[in-house]
């Protein structure tokens, strides 16, 4: 007897329907699994031969052929054990085929029968509707995932034998249901706050003009200035995130497999920090079946890199066409696929190889050709793309022992909301933008109009500075933010002129 089940794959973060069809016919035992089966699918047919035996159902002892389409696919992970199973069932008349193609199945299947929970259940979930698919059946762990997307029922289950009866009595069930009011009323609490940071006025300045646009974001100083302290804080002074925004994040994570111990949507926003030991593609994603990498993980957050210099040279350069593009294309012999990779890199560094470069106390011990290898870890380029260099000075000694402290990070958080809703406002018919540092050369031009005065101060920058295109062109997108922070409809000279003063990282080389 022939069956069919409907399963789905996910390839790069999109789902792809799969059909998983069960022939069961006479002649010699054996289990035949065609369609492109990477190792883990492969194996699937002794987990599943097992499972069933355990949970009280009859394997068939005759010629069993699992084709799962398309056939030009490459199917991977241990997702196909639940459909492979549900169609061994049907085939063998074991449970009621009637509504088989009315539901998606995935899911891990133990050796006892019970099921496990899968990575990427949500893009697919998210995918379903479009798909053609009425209700999905998955791992109970995997039900709360899942039913984040309203508009399809969700079944989960802990055991095959649950979902045979399902099968069988449909009726007497009913689809998890999910309070997604209540899951985004639910705040994020920060143990990181502002008022922890003594002094910097100046790089707390830059720290809420990055929050407040999208804006790149270097800190440059001696050891133990606050660099990487700074940067943690980040996170407790950026926006929200919508609905869409978040269901995007979610749904990468998924893919990495991160939402089995998260929970359900990932409600804030994503702060990475990889090791400066990070290979390329961990960074960027990669393998022979494209996985996300940092830079897509941290796609609405943060991407941070502590002791920049300390990456290697190649490495970084694999940022340069993601910081401009916001996603990454990764290209392999069989497909190619798209990650988004909408970020805000923060990064810090020492001034040279000994961290005390330019320091009033602690002499530099470095000299200029030790200064000049150490800076050329970082290409032109890459520089290029970062908006803000801000130099973190070391504290004074009446700043360490005092007890006085800036504004806390829910003060300086509400002025980057409402920067960021007046830039949401002026971006209202492209939806495609969600922060100034997004703006393309003709939103430039559209918003970010100069008078002859302006106009002049930032002619001359570029002439001294010896600025590109691309940076007087961020230098704009910074003083658009510094501007709405002011709650200003025009960027006049003062804005310009502070924009201007986070790209003099020359000064310090």
């Amino acid at each position: 007897m022939l069956a069919r089940v409907w399963s789905a794959s996910i390839v790069g973060i999109n789902a792809v329907k799969v059909g998983v069809e069960i022939d069961v016919s006479g002649g010699l035992p054996k289990v035949v699994v065609v369609g492109l089966p990477d190792v883990a699918v492969q194996e699937s047919r002794e987990r599943v031969k097992s499972a069933l035996k355990n949970a009280g159902f009859g394997f068939p002892i005759r010629n069993i052929v699992i084709n799962l389409t398309p056939a030009d696919l490459r199917k991977e992970g241990p997702s196909f054990d639940l459909p492979i199973s549900v169609g061994i069932l049907a085939a063998s008349e074991q449970v009621d085929p009637t509504f088989l193609g009315d539901y998606l199945f995935l899911g891990e299947v133990s050796l006892d029968g019970s099921l496990r929970a899968i990575a990427g259940v949500l893009p697919i979930a998210a995918a379903a509707a479009s798909l053609g698919i009425s209700a999905l059946i998955v791992p109970a762990d995997n039900a709360q995932e899942a039913a984040i997307v309203q508009d399809i029922d969700v079944y989960g289950f802990k055991h095959l034998a649950e979902v045979a009866h399902f099968l069988n009595q449909p009726e007497a069930y009913q689809p998890v249901s999910c309070d997604l009011a209540e899951i985004l009323a639910q705040t994020p609490a920060f143990t990181a706050d502002l008022n922890d940071v003594k002094g910097q006025i100046h790089a707390r300045r830059a720290l809420e003009i990055a929050a407040a646009g999208g804006h790149n974001l270097i800190f440059v100083g001696p050891p133990g200035a606050g660099k990487t302290m700074l940067a943690r804080r980040l996170p407790g002074i950026l926006p929200p995130l919508s609905f869409a925004e978040a269901l995007e994040v979610s749904q990468i994570h998924s893919v990495a497999g991160f939402l089995k111990e998260k929970g359900t949507l990932i409600k804030q926003r994503p702060f990475r920090s990889p090791h400066h030991s990070a290979s390329g593609p961990s960074l960027v994603g990669g393998g022979s079946f494209p996985r996300p990498g940092e830079i897509s993980l941290a796609h609405r957050g943060i991407l941070f890199l502590d002791e920049l210099t300390e990456f290697k040279r190649n490495v970084l350069e694999f940022l340069r066409q993601p910081l401009e593009d916001g996603y990454v294309t990764i290209s392999r012999t069989r497909q190619s696929v798209i990650f988004p990779a909408q970020f805000t890199l923060v990064a810090s560094t020492n001034p040279c190889p000994c961290g005390y470069f330019g320091d009033p106390i602690q002499p530099c011990s470095c000299s200029p050709r030790q200064r000049e290898q150490y800076w050329a870890r970082l290409s032109g380029p890459l520089m290029d793309r970062i908006d803000l260099h801000v130099v973190v000075n070391r504290l004074k000694p009446e700043e360490i022992t005092g007890q006085t402290t800036g504004e806390d990070s829910e003060t300086v958080r509400k002025r980057v909301i409402q920067a960021r809703a007046i830039a949401l406002e002026r971006f209202e018919n492209n939806t495609k933008i969600s922060c100034n540092a997004e703006m393309t050369a003709s939103d430039l031009r559209k918003f970010c109009k100069l008078d002859e005065q302006t106009r002049n101060i930032l002619t001359g920058a570029i002439t001294k500075l010896g600025l590109s295109a691309r940076a007087s062109d961020r230098i704009l997108k910074v003083a658009r933010t510094i501007a709405d922070l002011a709650a200003a409809a025009v960027i006049q000279s003062q804005h310009v002129a502070e924009a201007i003063q986070y790209r003099t990282i020359d000064r310090i080389k």
